[in-house]
């Protein structure tokens, strides 16, 4: 197959993920370095203009250099904390543009599934450095968060934005990919609800704590099954169904810019910083917590989703202004789904490769506020148009489940006043 037959695919073959993410990129003006006589040089320079100057939010790489300085002399960890999210934040949208450079020269199908395995390495890396750590409620919170906000806050601000900007025009979707990932996210959500009923089935704590475990395990086993049969859907069978129906200005990149080394060296380079980030973040989100005077959950749930998917974020919100819903809607619910399916699960069979219990049974409060959100988003997708109201209501739930962790810390105290008593779970 030929190059340019090769980009085609590419461009036609183009997931909602991907579009977001372009959707923040800026073209680099590459004619100062053009001139630069010496051709290892000039490549050089080229890459770093296109890796970090090609993107809106390069203004927040510099909080990377001084997360680390921070860190290093001894800064107030409140203080690295909130540097090591910010720069997170260009992380996330730059790991992605580099898949899809990468993408152009492995081909769709290859592509694909990069982006399906580093879509969510933020999330999946501040993971398994919070399981080094035995923090396993930051775990916990963290992917629950993310969930919620890809699917009440995202989904609930495109859907809001898209129905005010397009008041008279009638918004549709396809609903084929929103119904594949209605489904997948009821299966992750089954699979955390049966250990959680383990807890008020069995008579003996004992028991149900051992059984608990297991079953967690083996539904996790499941879910990653259902995600490997998700991928074969997504790539193969139905491919149709997840690619983005681009215009010609929505064409940002139709060939690549950086060459496949310099790609995967670049991906290895951001992936090691995401690390050393992730790591900061989990040493210090307990001190942040109490410097701030707000609760780990609401740090995890709230806070972490929304700055470290900013870009993606505000990728969706923008196609949503474009009355390209189905953009929007592949982003929201293709992560959620990604973490409900693949990043919970993975985390489990990890922390039992590790030693570390680690359930699906992530307690009344937080199971319920996931079955609602699943089930709230389910309904306002069931007819395949929109509105603003349904993104209104989408995001007052967003608000509510934000407020019930903002006060579940003063609710702690109030049962426990003198603060004798040390309970099992961070707030």
């Amino acid at each position: 197959m030929s190059s340019v037959d090769n980009n085609a695919n590419i461009r036609h073959g183009r997931t909602a993920h991907n579009m977001s993410s372009s959707s923040l990129r800026k073209k680099s003006d590459l004619t100062l370095v053009s001139k630069i006589r010496f051709p290892c040089l000039r490549r050089c320079l080229a890459n770093i203009q296109e890796v970090i100057l090609g993107t809106k939010l390069s203004v927040l790489f510099p909080a990377i250099p001084l997360a680390i300085i921070g860190q290093c002399f001894g800064f107030a960890e409140p203080w690295v904390f909130a540097l090591s999210l910010l720069g997170l934040t260009p992380l996330a949208e730059r790991v992605s543009f580099l898949t899809e450079q990468i993408a152009f020269y492995t081909g769709p199908t290859v592509g694909g599934l990069l982006n399906a395995t580093c879509g969510n390495a933020t999330e999946l890396i501040i993971a398994i450095f919070a399981l080094y750590g035995r923090k396993i409620d930051v775990v916990k919170y963290s992917l629950l968060g993310s969930i919620l906000s890809n699917l009440l806050l995202v989904l609930g601000t495109s859907l809001f934005c898209g129905g005010i900007a397009n008041l008279r025009k009638e918004q549709k979707y396809d609903r084929k990919q929103a119904d594949v990932n209605s489904l997948l996210l009821l299966l992750a959500l089954l699979c955390h609800m049966l250990p959680l009923l383990f807890k008020y089935a069995a008579a003996s704590s004992d028991i149900t704590a051992k059984a608990t475990l297991q079953l967690s395990r083996a539904s996790s086993i499941v879910m990653l099954i259902g995600y490997f049969a998700y991928l074969v859907f997504q790539l193969w069978t139905h491919r149709e169904f997840f690619e983005a129906q681009e215009d010609d200005d929505d064409v940002t990149e139709e060939t690549p810019v950086i060459g496949f080394w310099s790609g995967f060296a670049w991906l290895v380079g951001m992936t090691a910083i995401i690390a050393l980030l992730s790591e900061f973040v989990v040493g210090t989100i307990e001190d942040a917590s109490n410097s701030w005077g707000i609760s780990v959950s609401f740090i995890s749930i709230i806070l972490l989703p929304i700055v470290g998917n900013a870009a993606e974020h505000a990728g969706a919100i923008i196609f949503a202004f474009k009355n390209k819903l189905d953009i929007s809607l592949g982003v929201a619910l293709g992560s959620a789904t990604q973490i409900a399916v693949f990043v919970v699960p993975l985390c489990v069979i990890i922390s039992w490769i590790m030693g570390i219990t680690m359930d699906l049974n992530f307690n009344l409060l937080e199971t319920g506020s996931l079955a609602l959100a699943i089930i709230a988003t389910a309904f306002t997708l069931q007819d395949g148009t929109s509105h603003y109201m349904k993104g209104f209501v989408l995001l007052l739930c967003y608000f509510v489940i934000g407020a019930c962790f903002f006060l579940i810390k003063n609710l702690n105290y109030q049962f426990n006043p003198e603060n004798k008593i040390k309970t099992k779970r961070i707030y």
